[in-house]
């Protein structure tokens, strides 16, 4: 997801007081599971904020494993929460989940752009929309949130471990998904299990830093800024 971060004071502690017990709520409603099939449709999903008010979000569908583009549709409308870090899944979701149900062809399940339980407190937007949702999801990041690794080899598919620095717990994989470039951050959400997001990211490359569901997701984004601008 790309989050505008706007300068300002500290956010009001009883905001975040209520933000975190919303999320720790939410964290004891994510499951960890495989699917219950090999998926026919796989969704991807990006947010982007053209404005400081506004956010545009974007869904894609696509054939799997052939990844042929089925459909693309989006949601403009205002940001309604002020940017509280750690809990900007709560700026996207209602957006997002506005575009989802905009979808004549739902998904098996969602590639999102950005962190499934790879988050501190475990509940990243994949886990949030997710959980939200109650449809399978896993997050695929381009920079780490939380956690410890050792940077995977330089050739493509190579892959190490993302821990939690505290208890060593295995939280997600880092992807290299193109040889010699940054790796990606692969966790998952919502109904969805570490091997069934890690073995999707990788079917889902084509030559490029990002698997195809998020990077089209991206470039729609851009597309669709041209209509609301």
């Amino acid at each position: 997801m790309a989050y505008f971060r706007p300068p300002g004071p500290p956010p009001d502690p009883a905001l975040v007081r209520s933000l975190t017990e919303q999320q720790q709520t939410l964290r004891q409603r994510v499951r960890a599971e495989p699917l219950a099939h090999e998926p026919r449709l796989i969704g991807g999903c990006d947010s982007s904020f053209p404005t400081p008010d506004t956010i545009l979000s974007v869904f894609v569908v696509l054939k799997f494993p052939s990844l042929e583009l089925v459909e693309k549709v989006y949601n403009y409308g205002p940001v309604n929460m002020p940017y509280v870090p750690g809990f900007l899944s709560f700026r996207e979701a209602p957006n997002v989940i506005q575009a989802f149900a905009k979808l004549e062809n739902k998904p098996d399940v969602i590639m999102v752009d950005g962190h499934g339980i790879a988050h501190p407190r475990r509940v990243g937007i994949a886990a949030h929309l997710g959980v939200l949702l109650d449809w399978p999801t896993f997050g695929v990041a381009k920079q780490k949130l939380t956690g410890t690794f050792q940077e995977p080899a330089i050739e493509k598919g190579s892959i190490t471990p993302l821990l939690d620095a505290k208890t060593g717990e295995l939280i997600g994989e880092v992807l290299r998904s193109k040889d010699k470039v940054l790796p990606l951050f692969v966790s998952p959400g919502h109904r969805c299990d570490q091997a069934t997001a890690t073995r999707l990211t990788l079917a889902c490359l084509r030559g490029y830093k990002l698997p195809e569901p998020t990077r089209l997701a991206d470039h729609w984004a851009e597309e669709f800024k041209k209509e609301v601008r």
